[in-house]
């Protein structure tokens, strides 16, 4: 496990984290290990109940399939390229039930669109996963950069 993680509080780590930092890393890091959408695909709920902001308002996800025609129509053409990911300050907590849990952190994301930087850097990520048939899936996301960090 890397960064900070909680279980209720800060002091108590829990061993099971380390399958959601697995699930929460598979969903930004898959473009970076050879554009698998199997594995991306794996850490998300494939319904309808699929929900998450972006840094802009027209980009909302609101379903699995509508994410599925983005990644495929956008992160899978060959003018896109992703270079490397950055994960800073995660913090995962986990509700009492140990069904739910939720994490936010910094992001880093470095990436190249017809030869020109695509970079999401300084965004602040966070997100909700339930465990569903013994594999923690991503339900909702938020990704959103600090007013006083973007550039004038």
């Amino acid at each position: 496990m890397t960064g900070l993680h909680t279980y209720n509080n800060i002091s108590n780590p829990h061993d099971g984290l380390t399958e959601i930092e697995r699930t929460i890393r598979a969903s930004i890091e898959w473009a970076v290990k050879g554009k698998d959408t199997e594995l991306l695909y794996s850490a998300l709920i494939q319904n309808d109940e699929l929900f998450f902001f972006q840094t802009d308002s027209k980009s909302t996800i609101a379903s699995f399939e509508d994410f599925r025609a983005r990644t495929e129509g956008f992160f899978m053409r060959d003018d896109f390229r992703a270079i490397r990911v950055e994960i800073n300050d995660l913090r995962i907590s986990m509700s009492p039930t140990m069904k739910t849990a939720w994490w936010a952190c910094r992001l880093n994301d470095y990436n190249e669109f017809q030869g020109k930087p695509a970079n999401w850097e300084n965004v602040r990520w966070s997100g909700v996963l339930e465990k569903i048939d013994g594999r923690w899936k991503i339900f909702q996301m938020h990704f959103s950069k600090a007013e006083d960090l973007v550039p004038g």
